[in-house]
């Protein structure tokens, strides 16, 4: 039980009922008080009604000066209950008539209690207030007595012959009456026992009330609630608090249940944080120790636990390395001399003498009072990472080592300036520059000046960049492949371009080129001859009419003179151009690629060509676009195309028919170019013999024929697939055996190979 000045209910009871007691006991004080008063005022004005009445009833009496019925009335009067005495005075306190008769004429003290209120100065005061004339004592019983005292005046009635007393006699003497109070008392003790009834009665009453107003509104639903405080102390998830009230207290309650909610929510998140918290701490995959100021293990992880099997209370340094003093740079010691982390490495044997690296970081751990107590160390073994690092060194050396001794050059470009950042010792060998002197310059600064601004875009735009012009050393210039391809290089972007010295394959290949072209020569000898023969024979036949004429004396008329002059010009200048043309297809000239036209090359290959064809009653049929845009190519070496591809059609036709005549079906070569998705195509085919199957795959190999022996050399396809390649297109094959071949040629446009 909860001792009253502990308990709310008490307290209040006690607040409440001294309160209720004082202001009830307060009231009873002043109404007991306002009646006594209220008794007394009635008493005396009833007792001065009485001494008026006296004075009134005694006054014809005494006008007479008739004792015996003076006496009468006195004995009368004073025989009426609650009249303890009456008694007449005369001015020297000598009593004249009283209801006690064994009194009269007795004198008393005239400074007597009752005699003193007018006596008490001289001359002695004539009138008084009723309150003055009035006196309280007790009796001889207990009880309260009243006594009044009324003047008796010298009243013009009274001086007369009948009486002596002169008129300047102001007071005759005085009517002194005592009256008991015990009736009085006694009512005035009743009510206050009834008052003091009251008062309890209702301090009772109403304490009562408090009491059950406390504990049902009070007192019960405070009990309930330190009983769902105390659920939510404990971890109560949903304390049941039954206060079913719509007041404050049931606020109260509501309040404290959505209190308990949200603590047990807030308790179960912290509880789920304090769990994953621990499990990180020993899950995670390093070592974590926490240490005292003498570095002895106070917490640990799992993962140190299993590595090293610490005994309770082992030091942190005997755990890592067996040791039995701290370690010379211990970052522990460090954290408790700066309060603050810090992070080293360390090498050291470990409990098994294996040599082990780690990453050490250690962290102050503080109290309340923010005092340094413990300090937090985490390691990351990076023994492995330490290995990688001397495999890394090594494959490092072992790399720089290649790069330097790779055959080609290698170049590192940056990646804006494309200045050479680093390249390898072959650039020395290759293109007779010392390293020191290009690590300082552009590698831009190896092409020609007036084609630096294309190959900058180009190095940027394309991977490989074929047959480019290098200026080496002393001016000497040389072709190479470049190859490009992105990287970084100490953090940053560059670019790693590799070159390839193609100069003596280029001359390897002009060779073949250029002896495909005599060979090709050589299979034209027989047109050739026959274009030449034409012009000759109108030369001859114009010269021997006109000697002829001469030898016999005869006149060549001016006109027949001049149109045969005009004959002969018209044919030397078809020889010469013949001759020309053989002579600018037969030279060796550098692989220049300009705008041309497809077109154009194609009926010049087919001028030098046209007559076998028509001996061998070849038909050609031309499907040329018009309007077909230039392509960058060399032009003699695209008509060495064009001838060998002739040459092949004119051989597998004339093997077609020498095998099996086709009936009605005449020879046929068709000529077509058109424009096709942004570039030019041009395609040549045949109705001869076409290509096994066997060996479509291998026509474009060098030395490769399907011809019989001495026939064909085996370079004529092999050379114009390179030609091809070399002016950035393609060339394909499409073919039936027995039906025919098919070579369809795309090549890049003239804008678009500029671009």
């Amino acid at each position: 039980m909860v001792s009253v000045t502990r308990s709310l209910t008490g307290k209040l009871i006690v607040l409440i009922g001294g309160i209720l007691l004082v202001g009830i006991t307060a009231l009873s004080y002043f109404a007991i008080a306002n009646h006594r008063d209220y008794l007394m005022k009635n008493l005396l004005a009833q007792g001065d009604k009485l001494s008026t009445t006296i004075k009134l009833g005694t006054h014809y009496a005494m006008m007479l000066n008739s004792r015996d019925d003076i006496t009468q009335i006195i004995t009368n009067i004073g025989s009426q209950e609650g009249i303890e005495s009456l008694r007449i005075y005369n001015k020297e306190g000598q009593i004249k008539f009283s209801n006690n008769q064994a009194e009269v004429d007795s004198v008393t003290n005239i400074r007597d209690e009752a005699c003193f209120v007018c006596h008490r100065v001289e001359p002695p005061l004539v009138n008084l207030e009723l309150s003055e004339r009035t006196r309280l004592f007790e009796g001889p019983d207990g009880f309260r007595r009243l006594g009044i005292i009324a003047p008796i005046h010298n009243e013009p009635g009274c001086v007369g012959e009948c009486h002596f007393h002169p008129p300047e006699k102001q007071v005759l003497g005085a009517i002194d009456f005592v009256v008991s109070l015990a009736r009085t008392d006694g009512e005035i003790i009743t009510l206050e026992r009834r008052l003091m009834f009251f008062t309890a009665f209702i301090f009772i009453v109403i304490s009562g009330a408090i009491y059950v107003f406390m504990v049902k509104v009070i007192r019960k639903p405070i009990m309930e609630l330190v009983r769902g405080t105390r659920l939510i102390a404990r971890g109560e998830p949903n304390p049941d608090i039954d206060v079913r009230q719509d007041d404050e207290v049931g606020l109260l309650a509501s309040s404290i249940t959505s209190m308990g909610r949200a603590i047990a929510a807030k308790q179960a998140e912290l509880n789920r944080q304090r769990d994953e918290y621990q499990n990180l701490f020993a899950r995670v995959p390093c070592i974590i120790t926490v240490q005292d100021r003498n570095y002895r293990l106070i917490r640990y992880n799992r993962e140190f636990a299993e590595k090293f099997k610490p005994r309770p209370g082992d030091f942190c340094y005997h755990a890592y390395k067996n040791r039995t003093s701290k370690c010379p740079d211990c970052p522990v010691e460090q954290t408790f001399a700066t309060n603050r982390s810090h992070t080293s490495e360390e090498s050291g044997p470990d409990k098994d003498g294996n040599m082990r690296h780690w990453l050490v970081t250690t962290s102050p751990i503080t109290n309340e009072a923010g005092e340094v107590v413990a300090a937090m160390e985490m390691c990351l073994d990076i023994t492995p990472r330490k290995e990688l690092e001397r495999e890394l060194t090594k494959s490092e050396q072992k790399y720089q080592a290649i790069f330097s001794n790779i055959p080609n050059p290698v170049f590192v470009l940056d990646h804006e300036t494309l200045n050479i950042l680093d390249c390898n010792q072959s650039v020395e060998a290759v293109y007779g520059i010392t390293r020191e002197r290009l690590m300082s310059s552009s590698f831009l600064d190896l092409f020609r000046p007036s084609e630096r601004e294309r190959y900058a875009r180009e190095l940027r735009e394309h991977e490989v960049i074929d047959r480019a012009v290098h200026m080496a050393a002393e001016g000497r210039r040389i072709f190479v492949t470049i190859r490009v391809s992105p990287s970084e290089y100490g953090g940053h972007k560059v670019w790693l371009v590799t070159t390839s010295d193609i100069t003596k394959r280029l001359e390897t290949e002009q060779k073949f080129i250029q002896a495909g072209k005599m060979a090709t020569l050589g299979e034209m000898a027989a047109g050739v001859a026959h274009e030449l023969n034409q012009p000759l024979t109108v030369i001859k036949a114009a010269s021997g009419f006109i000697l002829g004429r001469v030898g016999r004396g005869q006149e060549v008329p001016p006109e027949l003179l001049a149109d045969l002059a005009r004959e002969v010009d018209g044919h030397v200048d078809r020889a010469s151009r013949i001759i020309n043309h053989l002579r600018e297809f037969g030279r060796k000239p550098d692989m220049q690629l300009s705008p041309a036209q497809a077109n154009d090359i194609l009926r010049r290959a087919l001028d030098i060509f046209s007559q076998q064809l028509k001996l061998r009653e070849i038909e050609v049929v031309f499907d040329l676009a018009e309007n077909l845009p230039p392509v960058m190519a060399d032009a003699g070496r695209l008509e060495q195309v064009f001838v060998n591809l002739l040459i092949n059609a004119r051989d597998a036709i004339e093997e077609r028919w020498a095998a099996a005549p086709p009936g009605d079906e005449g020879k046929r070569i068709t000529l077509e170019t058109r424009q096709e998705d942004g570039q030019v195509v041009i395609r040549m085919a045949d109705n001869g013999a076409g290509i096994p199957k066997g060996v479509m795959e291998r026509i474009f190999e060098p030395f490769f024929t399907t011809k019989k022996v001495g026939k064909g050399t085996g370079l004529g396809l092999s050379i114009s697939y390179g030609i091809i390649q070399d002016m950035g297109g393609s060339i394909k094959v499409d073919s039936a055996e027995g039906r025919g071949t098919a070579f369809t040629i795309s090549l890049p446009r003239a804008e678009d190979g500029n671009g």
